[in-house]
């Protein structure tokens, strides 16, 4: 199962818009309908849709979870619904706009912000204000931080992020131990360049462009309060022209800056650079792709503050059943169940409740290669302190961002010139306006 990047799918402007107009809903969330009991007698027929979750390792999990969960309330029939995974976001916006949208769905934050918008979610906060505490603080956050409008409209379900890879046995000649592997961004560019520059650039530490989520990591405001873009900073000049000064040293490879770039991961499994990063499942990508690699390569944290990917479970303000529907929503999102999922995905993913991680830990530590072991150990720990990208952040800004890094980093544009002009793409492109 693959980790669906909040930063991977972008909502147009034009898709929000139509959406509000389309389906007559009023814009700004889906407020204004007080608490709903979830504790009386609850009957009829409710709609949960998953993404992409049908198969053969999930769907024993999903039936016999919706077993359980009817036979506690024997009046209620759930139908499980599931999409597949390309051009979910499409018929998404297909359900709303025919308003045909399940009761019960699986979105993440960036996805569910049009019809947030259009007033299609329920506020859960507001139907049920004492949810909060129950769930991890980073994923209650990424749905609660829509730009104009009040509550909350998704519950965190299943949360991942990624750990620092990297080959020692590439490192060891140069004097680098685990010992002495850097914790900041700036120190691993450092080093970079150093390694570089003493293998005549054999040794290549920097694997990929800095991001958004570099900047986040290093602790660089993104946004300010009213939603606009404030990440073209003296301080992110600086990281990115250490990038540019790591690139000229041969610390990276120059089809990292290109469109035949096959990604950072792969390019550590064919044994082209010494660092990338990746998810506890990077270490069976190793097993099978490049065994010779598992024995010499080691996990530690992210630099700064790791990136987080968030799934969550919604509900739709259109539901004519919403007690049943947001009594699902919390009996899928409770910690027993979301221990049980995650402990299925052999831990690659952590509950995104604020507890149950430990659980998980202790049900299949035991079966994991050591690596993998660590790299769980760190993406859970990880979590307390993880942020997600903001759902302003889109495809298409990406690919700027791309293009414009791209040239600063190969010394064809400054490190000022390309930020500002990312800023300013990015502000006059806002989904959220």
């Amino acid at each position: 199962m693959k980790i669906r990047k909040t930063l991977a799918l972008g909502v147009t402007a034009v898709a929000a818009l139509s959406l509000t107009a389309c389906t007559g809903a009023p814009a700004g969330g889906g407020g204004g309908g007080g608490p709903v009991d979830t504790e009386g007698e609850l009957s009829g027929e409710i709609q949960f849709q998953t993404w992409s979750l049908k198969n053969e390792k999930f769907s024993p999990y999903f039936e016999a979870l919706i077993e359980k969960f009817e036979k506690e309330h024997p009046d209620v029939t759930v139908d499980w619904l599931d999409q597949p995974g390309e051009g979910y976001q499409d018929k998404i916006l297909s359900q709303a706009n025919s308003n045909t949208l399940p009761d019960v769905l699986n979105l993440p934050p960036d996805i569910a912000f049009p019809l947030v918008k259009a007033g299609k979610l329920l506020d859960l906060a507001e139907a049920d204000p004492e949810l909060e505490e129950q769930y991890n603080e980073g994923g209650w956050t990424a749905y609660s931080s829509y730009s104009g409008v009040d509550g909350t409209y998704g519950l965190p379900w299943y949360l991942g992020s990624d750990a620092s890879w990297w080959n020692l046995a590439a490192l060891e000649p140069y004097g680098i131990t685990q010992g002495d592997l850097p914790d900041t961004t700036e120190a691993w560019l450092d080093l970079a360049k150093e390694i570089a520059t003493e293998s005549d650039g054999k040794v290549q530490l920097v694997s990929s462009m800095p991001g958004l989520d570099t900047f986040i990591s290093a602790g660089i405001p993104v946004m300010d309060e009213d939603g606009s873009f404030t990440f073209n900073t003296s301080e992110a000049e600086a990281i990115v022209q250490k990038y540019a000064d790591a690139y000229a040293a041969g610390a990276m490879p120059a089809e990292a800056l290109s469109g035949s770039y096959s990604g950072n991961a792969e390019m550590y499994l064919q044994g082209k650079v010494a660092y990338t990063t990746g998810g506890p499942g990077f270490a069976g990508d190793l097993r099978t792709k490049a065994p010779t690699l598992v024995e010499t390569s080691v996990a530690t944290a992210r630099p700064g503050t790791p990136p987080l990917f968030v799934q969550g479970i919604n509900v739709s303000n259109d539901s004519k059943n919403k007690a049943a529907a947001l009594a699902f929503a919390k009996f899928v999102t409770n910690e027993e169940n979301q221990v049980e999922f995650a402990i299925l995905t052999g831990g690659g993913f952590a509950p995104g409740t604020a507890n149950g991680s430990d659980e998980v830990v202790s049900a299949v530590e035991g079966e994991l290669e050591p690596a993998q072991a660590e790299a769980m150990d760190l993406m859970f720990d990880s979590l307390s302190k993880a942020k997600a990208a903001p759902f302003q952040w889109t495809g298409d800004m990406s690919t700027y961002f791309n293009q414009q890094i791209a040239l600063a980093i190969s010394g064809d544009m400054s490190a000022k010139e390309a930020l500002d002009k990312i800023a300013d793409y990015a502000n006059e492109n806002r989904i959220d306006q």
